[in-house]
């Protein structure tokens, strides 16, 4: 139990996200895996996602707009009569945005008309443009400019890293860096073979960051002449990568982390961009968490994260990729001394035993 009494604080909190709970990694790891420890401080809590499960399926599938149209609007309309609760709860948590599409209406009539005080938490830089290709001819519809305002009206500001920390503060004060965790005690459990042959290098993500994995794909054949390897690919959709030795396995929340344990080496290669640096690192933990040492591009966190060959691997070019997957294939120890040091970070840095202290005071 952390130093808080229930009679201490308030006791209901609404989380107010995009998606249905357990299906978004952004929600699973920013506030879903802390609803435990806010319940056993007292807490009650209730999430009410824009999406149903009904409606989320169809969202990223080849659907029809009409069923998509429909599922938007019957959205919205759940939405509006969650307006009409709002004053059961103590405290209000917006992760991203309240509704997927469309101006900050509902985030404007809980500041403006209510009159009622939220913490706004993001952990992507979602004021700039990015969208599947799936939904691409109606991505004028988010309105990426209501971020600004979102964070403007918000009473407090969570993040993931000094990039996105930056440019909250342009529009509100009050903001404080909480980083992407991962939870060692109920998910994120035991380690990687090292011993294990051929060695699996990974890579773990949605279809909307697999536009980096073809910058790996010409290091990868190369190395593919020398060394006998596997590439897996974990993620929602299959990659459109044309490698022989490619392994791709469908997500799945059941076997991810026994599907994860599997890789030898996890990669997180990104382009320098604006979006990029709005990224918290998070495939690069989970690799870690599970003893695995990751190998990242040097953008955005990841310095932060990573300690060049201390506690990981950091890329700039394509000869740095090459010289540091060719380096741990030939060295199993120094992949177990990389990846014992990750563990480490990610234990007493990255962690939800590290963070639930400054989670819980959001809600004192």
């Amino acid at each position: 139990m952390h130093p808080f009494t229930a009679k201490s604080l308030s006791k209901k909190i609404l989380f107010i996200a995009p998606y249905p709970k357990g299906k978004a990694p952004s929600q699973r790891f920013r506030f879903e895996q802390y609803i435990p420890a806010l319940e056993a401080n007292g807490f009650e809590t209730e999430l009410i996602p824009f999406l149903s499960e009904k409606d989320w399926a169809p969202l990223y599938e080849n659907a029809s707009v009409l069923r998509k149209a429909w599922s938007m609007i019957r959205s919205f309309w759940k939405r509006f009569f969650l307006l009409f609760r709002l004053k059961q709860y103590d405290h209000i948590f917006i992760h991203r945005e309240a509704s997927m599409i469309g101006p900050p209406v509902f985030e404007w009539f809980i500041a403006k008309v209510l009159r009622r005080k939220y913490i706004y938490d993001f952990d992507d830089a979602i004021w700039l443009p990015n969208y599947s290709q799936t939904n691409a001819r109606f991505h004028r519809l988010k309105a990426y400019g209501k971020v600004r305002k979102i964070v403007k009206w918000a009473d407090q500001i969570t993040v993931g890293n000094a990039y996105l920390k930056g440019y909250a503060e342009q529009y509100n004060e009050n903001v404080s860096i909480i980083p992407t965790t991962v939870d060692l005690d109920r998910v994120h459990k035991g380690k990687t073979d090292q011993n294990k042959t051929p060695i699996t290098i990974g890579w773990t993500g949605s279809h909307t960051t697999m536009e980096y994995l073809p910058m790996l794909l010409p290091i990868l054949k190369e190395l593919r002449k020398e060394f006998e390897f596997k590439f897996r690919v974990i993620s929602n959709h299959p990659p459109d990568l044309d490698f022989d030795d490619l392994e791709y396995i469908q997500w799945n929340r059941d076997t991810e982390i026994e599907d994860l344990k599997s890789i030898q080496i996890g990669v997180m290669p990104l382009e320098n961009s604006q979006w990029a640096k709005g990224k918290c690192g998070f495939k690069g933990l989970q690799y870690m968490s599970l003893h695995i040492p990751s190998v990242m591009s040097k953008v955005g966190v990841n310095p932060e994260i990573i300690s060049h060959r201390e506690n990981g691997w950091l890329c700039e070019t394509e000869e740095d990729w090459k010289e540091a997957l060719q380096t741990l294939i030939e060295n199993r120890e120094l992949r177990e001394k990389l990846g014992s040091a990750g563990y480490q970070t990610v234990k007493t840095r990255y962690s939800v035993e590290a963070n639930t202290t400054n989670y819980l005071n959001l809600f004192k």
